[in-house]
């Protein structure tokens, strides 16, 4: 599977293959104590520190003084060396400790003491705030003897004192089983069913036969009432499940709640208006993304920030960005753009596929039976350019396409016209940190054929989509759009490598087929060029099947081309095959979705949830809306609309995955500045903000140590340390803006 390769600070090899495979039940042995001397009762040895920290008893307790001034957790640390892991058995890592002042975050971490610093378990928790004494359970993914205890307490602007007692590392102890709180059994839509759309819900039930329902109005009253239907046992979430079906009521409201089988769902209105709501605000989640620019309080209250990586100390900045090592011999001012997910590194290829699905959105609106142009107008995002006589969504969209024009490697420059894969830190930065405060060396990183092409595609579209507001933009846009893809021709397999992980995602690809595709017909859509035609004529991606189960992400980009190729007018020969063939795929995903107990087009092979699940499930569903954009035809719609459901709350853990919509959301996500539960001084994420979702390879530790075993639906804890199933990320929510805009069009 194409996923985002993703590690955090010192992690470089996770493993993730082994851990899939370990047993699900421990070791059969008796506990054995792992650790020395964490009592510290008479000495501090065998424990260490780094050479600024000052460390020694004091009340039965190690103490140290922790220095200010510091730029990661890792830089000021108390550890222990030497310790034995085993493969497969399960541990208790407990530790007592306190901060003063308080509130004071720390980094427990077990690992490999020797490189690549392995890291096999992490959490961070905030001491004196969130309790003093601490205890986890997770299981080894190796056999060492080199494991190494730490806590890492660096990252502070000023001096603090750590006090630590009773460290345990304890082998043997079963481990610990992690029971989400999944709240009442009837899963609903927590936001809102439109009142002339689907209105579906999942019971969790014993039962076998079917059992009566009743749909009550806020102050109580039994407005509609039916029959469950028993669906057996889902294969998604391993529960027995029954299925409601109330879309005979068609009246809007607040306050709906369903009463079944004793339980009572939580509550859930009827109407358009939350959908209005978060079409706007999952657009406005890319201003506070924005690299380069300081994020205005007085336009996002609560989210004001300096600007972040613009050559003020501490950071280097990205204004003189040199190559790697061995790359080139220039440097390029690459300011701006969107921070890629929670980190601070900056990505053609996801900024390109993210930058396509807002553009399309706005394209959608204006060629779509129900689109409505007005909804995106100037003035709908309150963002620094409102005012301008541009659509808010096309201004949000330049900041990220002005950043991907930047990443063409220059004329008079060997493999001029091509794009920089990537530029981010040297090195991993720490949570939590404020892009200002990021001290990092910046590097562009080699680059690719997929990230010249992602950069032909999105200039391309650009240059139709903007010509009406900037000309000189639209024509800036087309030259460079023409530029990377003959660079690409004459550079057709430079691939980004798997191993160039350290410091930001890998995002690597081995097949440009796709992307060809996708820049071709964008060059074609708004050329007309005869040269374009016959290339995605002539391509084996026009032809083939390319809406399989997953979706489409950065890594498979065909649809990106084919979807526009059905729905932005133009005289290809067998356009209407084309247009065919996206209805034949929404068919999958209908029929896929009927399966399916939840209600979701996606049912991945394996009931293996891929990374990212969440918008891959929005992803599916633009391609249903896109078939009733082509039809008209109302099954398509309905769809495309039930797929949310499963997003904002009819899922197997009963809650959205939508930050700020629904009674219980996500609202933790993995990011080094939305990082309110490591810093009561930040905030959460803001509101209409997408979760990865559920992701079965669950490569992170914390996940790890929670959720081993886990089936498909309930591979996802809503925690700040799981940045395989709980990051943010650019791209997922241009597929939650593009599905939220599609729905709240509908009435």
């Amino acid at each position: 599977m194409k996923r985002r390769r993703t590690v955090l600070l010192t992690v470089t090899a996770l493993l993730g293959a082994a851990l899939s495979a370990l047993p699900a039940g421990p070791a059969a042995a008796d506990e054995v104590e792992q650790l020395k001397n964490g009592t510290f009762d008479t000495t501090t040895e065998p424990w260490w520190t780094t050479a600024n920290v000052t460390a020694g008893l004091s009340d039965g307790q190690l103490c140290a003084d922790i220095p200010g001034g510091t730029a990661n957790r890792w830089d000021a640390t108390v550890g222990q060396n030497d310790v034995t892991l085993v493969k497969g058995k399960s541990y208790k890592f407990s530790f007592k400790a306190s901060g003063s002042p308080g509130g004071h975050v720390v980094r427990a971490v077990v690992g490999l003491q020797v490189a690549p610093y392995d890291t096999y378990f992490e959490v961070s928790p905030q001491l004196s705030v969130s309790g003093d004494t601490y205890a986890y359970t997770f299981t080894s993914p190796v056999d060492t003897t080199q494991g190494q205890v730490a806590l890492q307490a660096g990252g502070s602007a000023d001096a603090w004192r750590m006090c630590v007692d009773d460290a345990s590392l304890l082998g043997g102890v079963p481990p610990e089983v992690y029971e989400p709180d999944t709240g009442p059994r009837v899963r609903v839509n927590q936001v809102a069913y439109l009142p002339s759309g689907p209105k579906n819900a999942t019971l969790v039930t014993d039962a076998g036969a079917k059992l009566p329902w009743r749909l009550k109005n806020a102050g109580g009253r039994t407005v509609a009432h039916g029959w469950t239907v028993p669906r057996g046992t889902d294969v998604s979430s391993g529960q027995n499940v029954h299925s409601i079906d109330f879309g005979g009521y068609r009246k809007a409201g607040k306050g709906f709640t369903l009463v079944v089988d004793g339980e009572t769902s939580r509550p859930f209105d009827i109407g358009t208006s939350a959908y209005e709501r978060l079409r706007l605000d999952s657009l406005k989640y890319y201003y506070t993304q924005r690299s380069g620019i300081a994020i205005r309080d007085d336009l996002r209250p609560g989210y004001g920030r300096a600007a972040g990586h613009v050559d003020v100390a501490p950071n280097q900045g990205d204004a003189n960005v040199p190559c790697q090592p061995g790359v080139c011999d220039y440097t390029l001012d690459v300011t701006g753009g969107w921070y890629d997910a929670g980190d601070h590194g900056k990505y053609v290829v996801n900024g390109g596929i993210a930058t396509w699905e807002l553009l399309s959105t706005y394209e959608r609106e204006l060629l779509a039976r129900t689109g409505e142009s007005g909804t995106l107008r100037d003035g709908t995002l309150a963002i620094p350019e409102s005012g301008n006589k541009v659509p808010d969504i096309l201004d949000e969209a330049r900041w990220g396409l002005e950043f991907l024009l930047k990443m063409q490697v220059p004329d008079g420059q060997p493999l001029a016209g091509m794009a920089h894969h990537k530029i981010h830190d040297e090195q991993w930065t720490g949570l939590p940190l404020l892009p200002s405060e990021d001290p990092q060396k910046r590097e562009l990183h080699p680059p690719s054929t997929q990230a010249t092409l992602n950069l032909a595609a999105t200039a391309a579209q650009a240059a139709r989509l903007y010509r009406p507001y900037d000309r000189a933009f639209a024509a800036r846009a087309l030259t460079a759009a023409r530029k990377a893809w003959s660079a690409a021709l004459a550079h057709s397999t430079m691939y980004a490598s798997a191993a160039d992980g350290i410091g930001g995602g890998t995002y690597d690809d081995t097949n440009a087929t796709d992307e060809f595709y996708w820049a071709a017909a964008e060059l074609y859509l708004t050329t007309g060029d005869k040269q374009f035609a016959d290339f995605v004529l002539n391509s084996p991606v026009h032809t083939a099947d390319i809406f399989g189960p997953l979706g489409f992400d950065w890594g498979r980009t065909a649809a990106a081309g084919r979807l526009d190729l059905a729905t932005v007018p133009s005289r290809l020969p067998g356009r209407d095959t084309v247009r065919r063939s996206v209805v034949e795929g929404a068919d999958r995903y209908l029929a896929t979705l009927k399966s399916q107990p939840y209600g979701m087009p996606y049912a991945p092979p394996d009931n293996i949830y891929d990374w990212g699940s969440s918008h891959q499930i929005l992803n599916n569903g633009v391609v249903l809306a896109t078939a009733y954009d082509i039809t008209g035809s109302a099954k398509y719609r309905d769809g495309a609309v039930q797929g949310m459901d499963y997003i904002l709350g009819r899922n197997a853990l009963n809650m959205s995955y939508v930050t700020g919509y629904g009674e219980a959301n996500s609202h933790n996500q993995h990011s080094r500045w939305y990082a309110h539960e490591l810093d009561p001084n930040l905030p959460n994420p803001p509101h209409g903000t997408l979760a990865g979702g559920p992701n079965s390879s669950i490569q992170d530790p914390y996940a790890q140590s929670k959720l081993q075993g886990c089936v498909g639906q309930f591979c996802y804890i809503d925690d700040i340390q799981s940045w395989s199933t709980n990051e943010t990320a650019i791209n997922w929510n241009a597929a939650l803006a593009r599905m939220a805009s599609f729905v709240a069009d509908q009435r």
